[in-house]
Order: structure tokens, then sequence, then C-alpha cells
């Protein structure tokens, strides 16, 4: 290997280089983006498409059926779902990751245009690829200063224009949402009186409006040299304009006169705010809250700190001057920076506890530096590539790191142990650097390619945890290749200056009492062992099998069940509400008051000192509801970030003593998309029969909350409920009755509309902003049942009548909202299973007792049961993650057999890695007596990671073994007893500098450590069963395959295996 020689000879240079990746490492380290967990990209796209006062049925049919129709089809899309709800229609598109979003949302936006029928009223429909499903960043709170009296709500406007403007201004940020606040509208108030005295219906005023708020292109002019642009401009957009309107002009005949009627003759124009159609509580107090979403790839740290500048700006300027303050209540860079200083943390005591594991078996000072040299310039070497590649500091890659710091020492350590060997048989320094390195080069450069190589098919899974397993693959893949140039280079040429001087034999080195008897103990045993082992063929093959059964079984029992993912430990609780039916938002209001008195103890007082008393309950430190028309949540924060979860309990029972409240209360997941992430079973139920689907819903139900208790911490939620019906006030016209008065069902309908609670009549464009035009009579708003008999309805013969006399009145239901999965009616029943239950006990429950159970009482004509959510995706990741497994084994075993060009000894080394696994797994059955740890899929990523390090220590068996018979022309029993004897060190330092080096990572907690503890705990386990499996199983393997221990013809793979001592 000519670099070895290189390297020894010119030192310097090689010592400049290293130089240059670590500076390079800095700088690149300041230039790639810190965030909390890794952008995972799942191609999301929302449809909202308003349609006021529109029924959910209404919704349904005019709109959402009209524009699945449209999109179904679109290339890439994995799933459509829609939800049609009073006045407003959302359909949600799911699309292959490795979709083009560009050309889908291009698509998108022509198939919506070219959909006829949608009717007039109803509003342009909006597409959103960011919507409020995407974890916000930040929370803030917006409250009044003492002395302001003006209602907040009506602050909607101001702080849209200047609030959300200005922190979508500040670059990473892609959205900035306000809630609570009320919307400005134009209200033309009719006076029925008058109106009738002109002889003019509703619809006449309306389409009078609609008709005149134009601005048409009528092409162009070219004169000379310019071109003028021609345009009808009439739009809508002051007062005067409005009131100056012509409804109606007549002429009379005889005298030639004209009559005009004006909008003004009939109607007052005002300027004031829509109806609220959001509450926001914090604490208790009416509000108005935002929050922040993050672009992809930016630096959050970065981010935050512009925000809060801007927060600080706002507060001393434009806020204040309203007589508002705005404070911040969540801010995602806590967790951060207490998760990535733990694993900071992890990296120097791993480093450290590495180095000390080096110093007890090399007792030299010198060769210990040489060693642990290797670890900063590895990690810090590794932030080049990572920028490069585009990756983010968060906690999933920071771990890779913090793996890597036990592992990039292994080559380091095989190839010095060698030098060092050779130095204290007297060799000179550079005999030992050269000889050394080239001796076990290969052996070090197949470790180093199997540990790689096992990621290859993790790097293209196109699944949600492919992406997120793949900055844990870049890191120690990226890691453990400089690792090796530094063990080939910078060892070899160190080794030859700073162990120039006299190496004392280890015989001769300080003893340390107890450590020292016990490793020669156990270095006889190991001999003892080895030796019967390779003289006796039968007990060789005993050995085998009694290893392989015991590890095997026991895989097989201490097995724990599976889980999708990690969900960490935000410190943000999240009530998501569903009330009864036709609550209206002061129904919903009183809830929300009543929850805040039951959970008023645990709140920190405002003015006191926000402290969490040791062992004393879990306090709040903040307590809010944004009430919204359909949709409900409430949110909470402890003051003890560490204690989070414990409010789940405290806010469920405050919440659902409410008679007919139902929902989910749970922490807010690192990995899921909003507030839908987590470990829910979602059983999706569709038909074309909505009342068959409830029914079918209705049994599910029953059988799952027998299975899952509410006592017991479960959770079920039915999507929508099963008491689905809002009260509805039905209009049945009398066709008689409008005939003869000379009006229609639809111009009925809008009357009814209009003096009910106001007619959308057009959007309009006032001073740059959007807001509605809307008709309405003078008494606004009806709050009463019985007043829709009596509302005025004016007839183009100049008479009042009440509605009742046009139609029958009825007081009904109809469904609160209707949603679609796969343009199907689908009612969903979502179950949240207790952490005690593992989600795959959970998913097998509900398959076996749930859906086979129903299936054989049997189904109505048309209805289907599948089931989704989280347990859906945990299918699809565990079938891809075995199908991965298996390819990671199949790749290791070639790559092996291609530099031993033999495929019997990879076949040697590959046995030790199903054994391992039994290490794994005890390792993780360690853990969960101290803490629970599921198997969920970032845990089982170790068992990948295993199969590309628990090699290493077999390969270095063999290869010595293979260098004693074709170098030094041993026998196979001799060849294997000398491997063994010369290996035994190299094997368990490398093995407890991993060990040591990723054991804070398993046992320290903190923020984020739930994502990694797991895999570590796994890693751990698995090495260290490893070092003893590959002394128990690789010397009775190699004597049972002893006949292909000869002497033979070698070149072919000479340059990479064995390459001679020269």
């Amino acid at each position: 290997m000519p670099l070895i020689e290189l390297a020894i000879k010119r030192p310097v240079a090689v010592l400049s280089v290293v130089m240059m990746v670590v500076l390079m490492g800095f700088v690149a380290l300041q230039l790639i983006p810190i965030q909390l967990t890794p952008d995972l990209r799942k191609p999301v796209v929302a449809i909202f498409t308003p349609w006021p006062g529109a029924s959910p049925i209404e919704v349904e049919r005019e709109i959402t059926t009209r524009q699945e129709e449209a999109l179904t089809g679109l290339d890439g899309l994995e799933e459509i779902a829609s939800t049609s709800r009073d006045g407003l229609s959302r359909i949600r598109l799911e699309f292959a990751i490795d979709t083009n979003m560009d050309k889908a949302l291009m698509l998108i936006g022509n198939s919506l245009t070219n959909i006829s029928g949608i009717p007039d009223d109803a509003k342009q429909p909006r597409i959103r690829t960011r919507d409020s499903e995407d974890n916000p960043i930040a929370w803030f709170v917006i409250n009044k200063l003492p002395g302001n009296e003006r209602d907040i709500q009506t602050y909607g406007a101001f702080l849209q224009d200047f609030l959300a403007d200005r922190l979508e201004r500040i670059p990473g940020i892609a959205l900035a949402n306000i809630y609570g606040g009320k919307r400005r509208e134009i209200q033309v108030i009719v006076d029925p009186q008058k109106m009738a005295r002109f002889g003019l219906a509703v619809p006449d005023v309306v389409n009078a409006m609609r008709n005149a708020n134009a601005s048409v292109s009528a092409g162009v002019v070219e004169e000379g040299k310019r071109r003028y642009i021609v345009r009808t401009d009439n739009e809508l957009v002051n007062e005067e304009r409005i009131e100056n309107l012509i409804i109606r002009t007549q002429v009379d005949q005889s005298t030639g006169r004209i009559a005009r009627v004006r909008v003004s003759d009939v109607a007052e124009i005002s300027f004031s705010f829509k109806k609220a159609s959001t509450y926001i509580l914090n604490n208790g107090n009416k509000s108005i809250v935002s929050n922040v979403v993050r672009d992809t790839g930016v630096n959050v740290i970065e981010v935050m700190e512009n925000v809060r500048a801007a927060i600080k700006e706002l507060n001393e300027g434009a806020m204040r001057q309203a007589g508002l303050v705005l404070r911040q209540v969540h801010d995602d860079t806590i967790y951060i920076n207490s998760a990535i200083g733990l694993v900071q943390q992890n990296i120097l005591v791993g480093g450290l506890l590495a180095a000390l594991i080096l110093m007890l078996f090399l007792r030299s000072i010198r060769a210990t530096v040489i060693i642990s040299l290797a670890i900063p310039v590895s990690v810090i070497g590794s932030f080049v590539a990572m920028a490069a590649l585009g990756r983010s500091i968060n906690v999933i890659s920071l771990a890779g790191i913090a793996f890597a710091v036990g592992m990039v020492v292994d080559a380091a350590i095989v190839v010095l142990e060698n030098i060092f060997r050779l130095r204290q048989q007297g060799k000179s320094p550079f005999e030992a650097a050269l000889h050394g390195a080239k001796q076990v080069w290969g052996a070090v450069f197949v470790s180093a390619l199997t540990t790689i190589m096992v990621f290859v098919p993790i790097l293209v899974m196109k699944l949600e945890v492919g992406q997120l397993f793949r900055d844990i693959a870049v890191a120690i893949s990226v890691a453990v290749s400089l690792s090796l140039i530094v063990s080939i280079t910078v060892i070899p040429a160190l080794s030859n200056r700073m162990l120039a001087g006299p190496v004392k034999p280890f015989s001769e080195a300080f003893r340390i009492p107890v450590i020292d008897h016990f490793a020669r103990f156990f270095y006889r045993f190991a001999l003892g062992y080895a030796r019967r082992v390779v003289h006796n063929k039968k007990l060789a093959l005993a050995t085998i099998v009694v290893v392989c059964g015991v590890t095997g079984v026991a895989t097989w029992a201490f097995l724990p069940k599976l889980e999708y993912l990690p969900e960490g430990n935000r410190n943000l609780i999240i009530a998501r509400i569903a009330t009864p039916p036709g609550y209206n938002l002061d129904a919903v209001r009183q809830i929300a008051a009543n929850t805040f008195q039951r959970l008023r103890p645990n709140l920190t007082s405002p003015t006191g000192d926000p402290k969490q008393e040791a062992g004393g309950p879990v306090k709040m430190s903040r307590f809010w509801f944004v009430i919204r028309r359909g949709f409900t949540i409430a949110a909470g924060a402890a003051v003890d970030p560490s204690r989070a979860k414990e409010l789940i309990p405290i806010i469920r029972r405050a919440i659902f003593q409410e008679p007919g409240s139902r929902g989910f209360v749970f922490q807010t997941s690192l990995f899921g998309r909003g507030f839908g992430g987590g470990r829910n079973i979602n059983l999706d139920i569709s038909g074309p029969n909505l009342n068959d689907v409830l029914d079918v819903a209705g049994r599910a139900n029953e059988i799952a909350a027998r299975m899952f208790p509410r006592s017991q911490g479960n959770q079920i939620r039915v999507n929508p409920g099963l008491q689905n019906a809002s009260p509805e006030i039905r209009l049945v016209p009398d066709p008689r009755a409008l005939s003869d008065n000379g009006m229609t069902a639809k111009e009925l309908g809008q009357t009814v509309d209009a003096f009910n609670d106001g007619l959308r009549v057009a959007e309009v464009t006032v001073g740059g902003n959007r807001m509605d035009l809307t008709l309405m009579g003078p008494d606004k708003y009806v709050d009463r049942t019985e007043s829709i008999s009596n509302l005025p309805v004016v007839t183009r013969s100049g008479l009042i009548l009440p509605a009742s006399s046009l139609a029958k009145v009825v007081v009904t239901s109809s469904p609160d909202q209707i949603r679609h999965l796969e343009r199907v009616r689908t009612v969903t029943l979502r179950i949240r299973p207790s952490r005690a239950v593992a989600l795959e006990v959970a998913m097998d429950q509900v398959r076996r007792d749930v859906m086979d159970k129903l299936k054989a009482e049997g189904l109505p004509p048309g209805i289907s049961i599948k089931m989704g959510g989280t347990a859906d995706a945990l299918t699809k990741t565990f079938d891809s993650m075995l199908l991965n497994l298996f390819l990671a084994l199949v790749i290791v075993y070639l790559v092996m057999a291609i530099l031993f060009e033999s495929f019997i000894y990879p076949f040697i080394i590959i046995f030790t890695v199903p054994l391992a696994t039994a290490g794994g797994v005890a390792g993780l059955t360690i853990l969960n007596s101290i803490r629970f740890q599921a198997l969920d899929m970032l845990t089982l990523l170790g068992f990948v990671i295993l199969i590309g390090i628990v090699v290493n220590n077999a390969i270095l068996l063999v290869h010595q073994t293979l260098i004693h018979v074709r170098e030094e022309h041993m026998n196979a029993t001799d060849a294997i007893m000398a491997a063994t004897r010369n290996r035994i060190r190299p094997i368990f330092m490398s093995t407890l500098t991993s060990v040591f080096g990723m054991l804070p990572l398993a046992i320290f907690p903190g923020a984020g450590s739930e994502l990694y503890s797991g895999l570590g705990s796994v890693v751990i386990g698995g090495l260290s069963l490893s070092a003893i499996l590959t002394l128990l199983i690789i010397p009775p393997l190699l004597s049972l395959f002893s006949f292909s221990l000869k002497p033979k013809h070698i070149e072919a793979s000479a340059d990479v295996v064995n390459s001679p001592a020269e």
C-alpha cells in the first residue's frame, strides 16, 4: 500500500492535510442549518374552498365532489381525502415522496380552473403546500395593554397587516398564522319597507351589485409608438361607489322622465366586522394567537433570533401604539438547545471514556493520544461532507456523530495495536509503522466498507423513516470513511515519530490489580477454550449448535413488540376536542371556561414564581383554547418541560367531564405533522350510504371501547362523530305561493339568507385588503329559531310577506360534516392506545377483534373497513426494514466475498450477525428494566447498524488466520490458535471503546434522548455480545472449514486482504 509508506515519510504533509480538514469542518459547522429534526419531505397539498352559508351536504355535492373528480388521477397522487363542513370544503392531496411538486401544483391549478358548475357565491379555492398541519416553531399570544377597552378580536386585520406581514418577511419563515380576530366587511343594510316601495326584491339588489362589481380587460389599442390596455373598471371599492350604484332605471314613456333607484335609496352602507368565527382563550382571557412555520432547510436557531428581534421591534412600535402586547409562549429552540447540548455532552463523555479504555489496554500515554486523535479529526471532518450533502445539524444527525465517536477508533486501534505489538517485539519505529499498518489494512478496509455498505438500502428508502435514517447514515458513513483514511495515514505517521523511544513490553507496564487479574484469567480461558474446540470437531459442532439455539430462543422470547417512531418529549400538550353537534361558539366558550376553572389549581399564578416544586403536582405555565366552528383545540405547557407528559391525564379529566365532549389529548410528536402526529390506529369505514357507514362505525366503537377502556389511558375518537347530526331549520318552498308572488325558490333562499345572517355578494379590494361585501337586513343576525318564520320577504309587487307564507318551516337535522377517503364517504375510528400497549399489539387486537369480527357478522353492501394512520405506516415501514436487513446482510456478504476472493470465509464471518441480534435484544431488555423503551423504527435501525459492525471482530480473526496460513505457512490449527492469541486484545479494545463511547447515548436522560437511547442500547448490546460470540463461534467454525485453510495461489486478492509484510 504506497499511501502508508508515503504518509510515514511525509508526516508534515499528512498533518497539514489533517489540519485543513479540521479547519474546513469548523467552517462547515457555521454553515450547516440547525434544526430539531431532519426535514421529512412528505408532499401534501391542501385545497380550501369557502362557500359561506352552505350546509355540509351542499358543500359536498356542489364543490367537494366536483373537485375530487377533477383531481383524481394526478401523477404521483397516493391519497385524496376531504372534509365538507358548514361553509367550507377542504381537500387534502398526499403525493409520493419523489413527486415533482412544481408540476403537480401546476396540474392542480389547471384542474381546478376547468371545473364548471361551482356556485357563484363560493370563493376561489386557496391552495396551500404548507397548512395548519405543519409543526410551528413558535407560538405567540396577543393581549391588550391596561387601559385598552377595545374588543381584541377587532384587531384581526391590523395584526394580519402588521404582525403576519412582518413575521413572513423574516428569512426562513414560510407562514405566519393569526387566529382569533374578526374580519372586516362592507355591510349593505337594506330596509324592507323602502325595497317594497320601489318594488325591489333582494335578488335584484344582489344581481345589480354583482354585475356592477367588474374589472374587465377589453384588449389593447396601439397608437403610434404606444400600446394602451383597455379596461372596464367598476370595482366596488368604497362607500360612495356602492351608494351611487343604480339598481333600476325606469323611463316614463309619456313625459320622457327617467327615474333611477340607487343603493342608497334602499340601504345604508357601513364598514364593520364579520361575526366572530374563532375565539381564543389564554389562561381564561380572550386573546389572539399567532404561530410561525419555518421554511425547509433553514437554521431554526438563527430564524428564532430574528423572530425575537422582530417581536421586540413590534412591541416597542406598532403593537404598543395599538394598545397591544405580544408574548412568546412556545419556542422550539428551547428543546433544540437542550437536545443538542445533551448530545454534545454525550460526545464529550463518550470520547473521554473511549480514551480511558485505550489507556487501560495500552498503558501508554503516547499510544492513547495517537488513537484518540482519530476522534476529533473524523468527527469534525464529517461536517464538511454533511454541509456538501445538504444535511442539517439535528438530534438525529448528532446522534449519528455520537455513535461514530465509538466507531471511528476501531480502525485506528487495530492499526496502532499491531504497530505497538511489533515495537514491543523490537522492530524499529519505521518498520513497525510500515509493516504493522500494511498487515492489517486489508482487514480495516473490509470492516469500514461493511459498516458503510449496510446503509445503502436505507439511503434509497422512499418512506418518511428513510429520510429520517439518512442523517444517521451520512454521519456514520462519513466519519467511518475518514477514520479509515486516518488509520492508514495519520496513525502510522505519528507512530513513527511518537513511538520512536523505548516501548516497554506489556509485562513491564504498570499493573491494575483487579482488572489485570481478570484479564489474565479471561485470556487463559479463551485460549483454553479455543484449543479444545479446534482439536475436537464434535465439540466445535456442539458448541455452534448450542450457542445458536440459546441466542435464537432468547431473541424470540425477549423481542419487544413494534412501535412506529418515538414521540419525543416536547413541552406542548394538545387536546383536540369534538363538542356535541350543533353547539355554537358561545356554548363551546362556556365549556372552555368550565375547563379552565377545573385546571386553575394546576396553573401557576401570572404574578407568582413559575417554579415546579420537586415531587409536587405538575404545574402548567399556560393553558389556552382555540375555538373555531367545527374545530376546537386546547393546549397546555408544563413549568418543568421534563414532566409535560404528566399533564395528559389532568387535561383529559378536565375537558371530558363536559357531557358529550370527546376527542384526544396527546403530546405533540417530533415527527408527526402537527396535531395529526402520534401513534394512532385509524379504522376507516367507507361506503356510499352514510347511515350504513355510521351504523358499522357505531358497532366498531362499542367493541373498541371494551378493548381499550379510557380508564387505562386509551383514547378513542370517531371522526366525524356518531351523533353527526346538527340541528337544521329547513324551509320547504310552496311552489304555488312562490309562483303567485313572482318568486323562485332560489330567490327565496337568497332573501332568507340576507335577512338571517347576511348574504355575501362579492369579495372586493379596499385599500389593498380583500373583504366581503355583504347584504343584510336591519336586524343583522337572527338569534331565535321561531324568528325564521317571520323573516321579511319583499316581492316585486311591493308586498312584504313572512317567510312562512311562502315555505313550510321544519326543524330537522343534517350531517355536521362529511368526510371522504378516496372519494367515498368515510367515518374514521381513531384509536390511540396507552403507552403500556405496544402499537403492534394494539393493531393485532383491532384486526382480530374488531375488523374480523365485523366482517364475520356481515357488512352492508358497499361497506369496506381498512386500517390506516400510523398503523398503516408501521406496517409499510416494518416490511421495508425487513427487506433492508436482508439486503444489508447480502451486501456485506458479497463485499467480503469480493475482497477475500472466497465464499467460505465471508460465510464464517456473516454467521455471527444473526447471533448478535440476541445482544441487541438483551441491551433493549436491560434498558427497559430502567425505563420504558419501545422497539420503534429508529431502534430497529440499530440492528441494521449491527450488521455492518459486528462482523469487524470476526474479520480480524479470519484475516489474521489467513496471514498465518498463507504468509507464515502454519497449519490450520496453529494458525487459528495464533490468530486468537494475537487478536484478543484488539478485539476487546475496539469493542469496549465503541461500547463506552456510545454508552452515554443509551443511559443519559434528557431532551431528545427518547430518540436514540433505544438505538444505542441495541448497538451496545449487540457489540458486547459479538465480542464474546466471536471467540465462541469463529474458532470452531474455522476448524470445521479447516480444509479451506491451505497455502494456495492468492495473488488475486493479495493487494486487499493479505498485504504481505515486507
